[in-house]
């Protein structure tokens, strides 16, 4: 389409031409200010920007995201440390969390009258963003949920207030949803429905094939449009690089099963970050017992143990 613009001699057409054109500048400004402010990149389609997904309940989630009265913690029982040998490679799922176990893991035959400790422990914005219904080349995206195991490194405090700072620097934002203390405090952190930045090159190689979401142009894919990230708070002896510490108390095993059990995500599509992690560079959560865990998360309702072979 052609534009025929005819100048008028008169200075009152002129006057209104230069307004006219003065005001289509500042539109045209006003808009690539805002182009750089999203990070829009030139490999993103302009004319399909994400869509925040919409809510994907999980179930019981809004039910745990209100703290009840804390509680008097229980005494810290440390567990003994499991084996130091790495996780196998992907698929990672809860039977292969630590070396698989050749029997049905035992179940306690009452549902355990346990409840932890809750506190709220809010992550600055900057830390955290949407979930989105699609792509950045506008596919859509409806991943079944994940649960990611974490481990805090250093103490909990620490990782809390890392996650408090702001971080206007995309590349140092950082979250979990959730971090278990030693006595088994629950800390939330990140609201469910948000996307915590939990693990940045990822993918999670499910049955039906890998899985990750791009969402940012900048960034490689990863699990976090779908996932929900647990941190289990690091043993003293474990504030250092080594392959392995001393390991979790009872009490934040009992915490993890608590936690997940007030969920409808399966067994099969809980990992570690190690397992999902593409750089080879993280190995957490170390010196996790998954049978441990199993027994606690087995003794809730619908949460049915598994042999070895139905577990692979």
């Amino acid at each position: 389409m052609k534009f025929n613009i005819r100048l008028n001699s008169q200075p009152i057409a002129v006057r209104m031409l230069g307004l006219a054109l003065a005001t289509l500048l500042a539109v045209v400004a006003i808009g690539g200010i805002r182009a750089i402010a999203r990070g829009d990149a030139t490999d993103r389609d302009q004319s399909t920007p994400l869509e925040v997904q919409p809510p994907m309940p999980m179930n019981e989630w809004d039910e745990t995201l209100s703290p009840v009265s804390p509680s008097v913690a229980p005494p810290v029982t440390p567990e003994s440390p499991a084996s130091a040998t790495p996780p196998p490679a992907q698929p990672a799922t809860s039977s292969s969390l630590s070396p698989v176990p050749t029997t049905t893991v035992p179940v306690p035959t009452a549902m355990p009258a346990y409840t932890p400790p809750q506190e709220t422990a809010a992550a600055d914005p900057t830390n955290y963003g949407d979930r989105y219904a699609t792509d950045i080349f506008g596919n859509p995206v409806s991943n079944d949920w994940l649960i990611v195991l974490h481990e805090t490194v250093g103490t909990a405090d620490s990782a809390i207030q890392t996650f408090q700072t702001p971080h206007p620097n995309e590349a140092d934002q950082v979250s979990y949803h959730t971090v278990i203390r030693r006595n088994g405090g629950v800390v939330y952190i990140v609201p469910p429905e948000k996307r915590a930045y939990g693990a940045g090159n990822s993918v999670f190689n499910s049955s039906s094939g890998p899985e990750a979401v791009r969402t940012d142009p900048k960034f490689p894919p990863s699990v976090n449009n779908f996932a929900y990230h647990i941190s289990l708070e690091t043993p003293p002896d474990g504030h250092n690089d080594a392959q392995s510490h001393s390991g979790y108390t009872r009490e934040q095993y009992q915490s993890l099963a608590w936690l997940i059990a007030r969920t409808s995500v399966p067994e099969h599509r809980i990992t570690t970050h190690q397992a999902i992690d593409q750089s080879g560079s993280r190995i957490d959560p170390r010196s996790f017992n998954a049978q441990q865990f199993l027994t606690y998360l087995h003794a809730y309702p619908n949460r049915h143990p598994a042999t070895a072979n139905q577990a692979q």
